[in-house]
């Protein structure tokens, strides 16, 4: 006999396994020891807002969101940090072609970006720091790398000394010396070295700026993320993250910089996402195949996306393309349909679990082997391909324990129940849906079929199952598969349960 309380379980949930992450600064898998014990500071890079969000970004932030999730799901206390470039060359040159100000462009468009990836169901950073509004942090940063003898001042510029930092290079595992050939100074640049990079430019006709010890100017790219994350997250910080394209140059600057100004470490663990092709190629404006992610949610599910952006493991390049998506919407299926099922099943049942028959307890235990393998998955650099496995090998146990179980265990349903919402959830699954449907077209099953069509869609829909239900007992099987059909047509399934007839969406 087995006997297990919620109580013990949710106390044997906290895994004593290792959780390894790949560390770019080393080039090798570390275990991940924070910086303060129970707590994860984590940066980063946010979009530079001078057009709509792309699946790029998203395939980025559901990525890092996923590990977000992990930490918090092993107990951790996550401060997530992710930044907002409002200031660039890009916005500006787009701002000047619609002839408005800058800010203001910036403005509109990160909170068009920041509306989409809500509705895809990225989690929010905790903190959005946005470029205009840490100026004055940025100006103290740049003197103290000025006083320290990393940078100087060049007629309104300024710029790094790349050769004076002599650790440069040791993220993108680059030597000064293999970094000068092809490197050369453009024109109206007034840097010592052609490897030297602005902190600081002077303000141009037709650009925002502010007031500096150097004159009217604004601030290098670099410049903005080492300012903010260590404003935000104090030095060192546990986790920076961004893409594989900014390894060179941004994260490199931002390491030089940040340990130029303080003379510490800065971030112990770098983290970086794989690219995102679209049906094998490059995403660019040139081959006209940037999709952008309030399109793709016109076409597709957001828990579709996200699941397909999560068969991939972060780091690992991904390919975007229809087949692709309609094999993750099938996968989503099948595990949302265990997901209901488990809900119907267990209730309002405490989840307490005893006397366990055989095919419980055989069930039971691929309960505890499911949560052992996503949890060794993810402890092993947030291997999703390999968590979402353990899911389906459980939704497989889970089906067979229904099919052979003579009545299902209410207590057992709902510990597995709680354990596939839990790390779910992790993976950014079963996030609550406000669904919108058109209630006209069930006011006309309704009425063609003798009812009333009145109230709301909830109401009419159980109306319209009640008179297919009577016609089921009179058996007038003609009438109740008509209904059937017709709401299969507008996009929703029937299911004859013990308990009664129930919807869903298909």
């Amino acid at each position: 006999m087995v006997i297990v309380t919620k109580n013990l379980l949710k106390v044997a949930s906290i895994t004593s396994l290792m959780l390894k992450v790949y560390n770019t600064l080393t080039r090798k898998k570390e275990e991940f020891i924070p910086v303060e014990n129970g707590k994860v500071k984590m940066y980063v890079c946010g979009m530079t807002v001078y057009s709509d969000a792309h699946i790029g970004h998203a395939r980025t932030y559901v990525a890092f969101d996923i590990i977000r999730r992990y930490f918090e799901y092993k107990g951790y206390e996550v401060t997530y940090v992710q930044n907002i470039t409002d200031v660039d060359d890009k916005i500006i040159n787009a701002a000047n072609k619609e002839g408005i100000d800058a800010l203001e462009y910036s403005k509109r468009y990160a909170e068009r970006c920041f509306h989409d990836l809500e509705l895809l169901g990225i989690k929010p950073a905790d903190i959005y720091p946005k470029a205009s509004e840490t100026i004055d942090d940025m100006i103290e940063m740049i003197k103290k790398i000025i006083k320290n003898g990393y940078g100087y001042e060049a007629d309104g510029d300024v710029y790094f000394s790349v050769e004076k930092f002599k650790d440069y290079g040791k993220l993108s595992k680059q030597k000064i010396e293999e970094m000068k050939v092809g490197a050369r100074i453009e024109p109206g640049e007034k840097k010592r070295n052609p490897l030297d990079f602005a902190l600081w430019k002077k303000a141009k006709p037709g650009e925002p700026s502010w007031d500096s010890p150097w004159g009217k100017g604004r601030p290098g790219w670099h410049i903005e993320c080492s300012t903010m994350s260590s404003k935000y997250l104090g030095l060192p910080f546990d986790i920076h993250g961004g893409g594989m394209d900014l390894i060179f140059p941004h994260h490199e600057n931002e390491i030089a910089q940040a340990e130029a100004a303080y003379g510490k470490g800065f971030a112990k663990y770098w983290l970086h996402s794989g690219m995102l092709k679209v049906r094998g190629e490059k995403m660019s404006k040139s081959l006209g195949n940037i999709i952008n992610v309030r399109d793709a949610l016109k076409q597709w599910d957001a828990e579709v996306l996200r699941f397909f952006f999560a068969s991939y493991h972060y780091r690992s390049p991904a390919d975007f393309s229809e087949k692709a998506i309609e094999m993750a919407e099938r996968g989503v299926e099948r595990i949302n349909r265990v997901m209901e099922r488990l809900k119907e099943i267990a209730g309002n049942a405490s989840g307490e679990v005893s006397k366990l028959n055989e095919k419980e307890k055989e069930y039971y235990n691929a309960i505890l082997d499911f949560r052992k393998k996503f949890e060794e998955a993810m402890d092993d650099d947030f291997n999703t391909p390999e968590a979402i496995a353990s899911i389906f090998d459980f939704v497989k146990a889970t089906n067979k324990y229904f099919m052979e179980c003579e009545e299902e265990n209410k207590n057992l349903c709902a510990y597995a129940l709680d354990i596939l919402a839990k790390t779910g959830n992790v993976l950014t699954l079963f996030q609550k849906k406000e669904e919108k449907y058109d209630v006209k077209p069930l006011i006309s099953i309704a009425k063609k079929y003798g009812g009333k069509g009145e109230g709301s869609f909830e109401e009419i829909m159980k109306e319209i199952l009640e008179i297919r239900e009577n016609a089921r007992k009179d058996k007038n099987w003609k009438m109740a598969d008509a209904i059937r059909d017709e709401l299969s047509n507008l996009g929703f399934e029937i299911q004859d349960t013990a308990d009664g007839p129930k919807w869903r969406k298909k």
